[in-house]
């Protein structure tokens, strides 16, 4: 199931989901054009949030929390984060307004963070991604508008359909998925892949939050 693009016209122009788009796609150029593997790995583990590292309360390894959600480890990555922020981020702007989702989209990434390092505070594994930032985007969507429609894409085999499908429904699949992968993880010897506890706790973050940081009147 991938979601293509929803049904819910913005009321302005994302600037600030743009700015973070372009921001991501610009830190991918520069590791991209690393001249090695070596260095990569190096830009990585610097400013990759380690949990082990975080959790000595380092101030270098603090700083790794927010840096982190700018770093991909792949185009695919970064291809996947950026498309489920285009969807669903523009909306989210609206409702919050511009500096208020800047905030809220950056304690999002912390709340990913603190999810992932809570389950795993012994692991120096280098996490990278702004996934756990956008899946608190994707709370604060399906808080907000459970009953928009989605495009999205099913693929089963060789089966593939366009349908259109609440976000109740897109998003909630996206979470139960979370979820279950999540609890299937646990205890099990992890050397790298997808931090499921990332994205759980991002995206509850949104939820709490979305209605402390919601603009009260669509003109503020």
């Amino acid at each position: 199931m991938i979601p293509l693009r929803d049904i819910n016209p913005r009321r302005r122009f994302p600037l600030v989901t743009v700015g973070i788009i372009l921001l991501n796609i610009l830190v991918f150029l520069y590791e991209f054009m690393l001249p090695s593997e070596r260095a990569l790995n190096a830009l990585v583990y610097t400013w990759g949030l380690v949990p082990y590292r975080l959790m000595q309360l380092d101030m270098a390894a603090i700083l790794t929390v927010f840096t982190s959600m700018f770093m991909h480890s792949g185009f695919m990555h970064l291809l996947g984060n950026m498309l489920y922020l285009w969807i669903f981020g523009d909306n989210v702007e609206s409702a919050l307004g511009a500096l208020r989702y800047m905030i809220f989209y950056l304690l999002c990434g912390v709340g990913a963070a603190l999810g992932q390092v809570l389950v795993d505070p012994r692991s120096q594994i280098p996490m990278v991604g702004a996934s756990g930032a956008i899946s608190g985007i994707l709370g604060a969507y399906l808080f907000l508008y459970p009953h928009a429609e989605v495009e999205t894409l099913i693929l089963f085999g060789y089966f593939a359909r366009l349908v259109r499908l609440p976000a109740l429904v897109v998003l909630g699949m996206w979470i139960v998925t979370q979820l279950l992968s999540g609890v299937l993880s646990l205890g099990m010897q992890v050397t790298g892949g997808v931090a499921w506890f990332a994205h759980i706790g991002g995206f509850f973050t949104g939820v709490v939050l979305v209605g402390l940081f919601r603009r009260k009147r669509w003109w503020e």
